[in-house]
């Protein structure tokens, strides 16, 4: 697979192989694509190919329900299964649902941060309402995923505004890279919030593609 750039995944996506036959495809949000890899790499997944949607769609949850819908439609009928590597991401509910429709299962869960935590141990931390979360990916995309689309890049002085009911930031690692735990440090001081690092590794998204079987 030619190499793809963060900027990349959060722009455009990824694009399917294009000899998916007897195979299964894993349709994800574009934050997820370098673990959905790393997880097929090291467990040998070999039936499984990966597409991926803008991870931008975030920004408007609105759109991702209609947006994996047409993906699905898109390659239904080259594959044997399709499972969505999405939770509900703020749809409300409506993602679930049209995955219902559809016929195709989906991980379960409210968002990433859950299911990066395991959804049980995260349904847990009742005291963790005021807690900001970031995973690897959102420690690489900062800037483009928070920083600049709330207008903090050119009116800083509303950090506070946006920030000031938060307690803490709480970084879920998948894997252990100092670059990224300084990077995380960093965005941290930029908040003015204390940070905290978990190694969550890669939850129940593991535990939801190690269950899809092969063709």
């Amino acid at each position: 697979m030619a190499q793809i750039s963060d900027s990349d995944l959060t722009e455009t996506g990824l694009d399917a192989p294009s000899d998916p036959a007897g195979r299964v495809l894993i349709l994800a949000c574009g934050a997820l694509a370098r673990e959905i890899l790393a997880l097929i790499k090291l467990n040998d997944w070999g039936h499984m190919d990966l597409t991926c949607l803008p991870a931008k769609l975030h920004l408007y949850p609105d759109k991702i329900t209609d947006a994996v819908a047409n993906a699905v439609e898109k390659h239904r009928a080259d594959y044997d299964q399709i499972f969505v590597a999405y939770a509900d991401c703020g749809t409300g509910g409506m993602l679930a649902a049209k995955c219902e429709q559809l016929g195709v299962e989906m991980i379960a869960g409210p968002h990433c941060y859950s299911f990066f935590e395991g959804n049980e141990a995260f349904g847990k931390l009742e005291d963790e309402i005021t807690a900001f979360y970031l995973t690897d990916f959102l420690v690489k995309q900062f800037d483009a995923f928070v920083w600049k689309p709330m207008g903090l890049d050119r009116h800083p002085q509303l950090r506070d505004v946006y920030f000031g009911n938060y307690t803490k930031l709480v970084y879920q690692a998948q894997v252990n890279d100092p670059a990224l735990d300084a990077k995380a440090a960093l965005i941290a001081e930029k908040m003015g919030l204390p940070l905290e690092r978990r190694f969550t590794g890669y939850g129940d998204l593991s535990v939801a593609l190690g269950g899809i079987l092969r063709g």
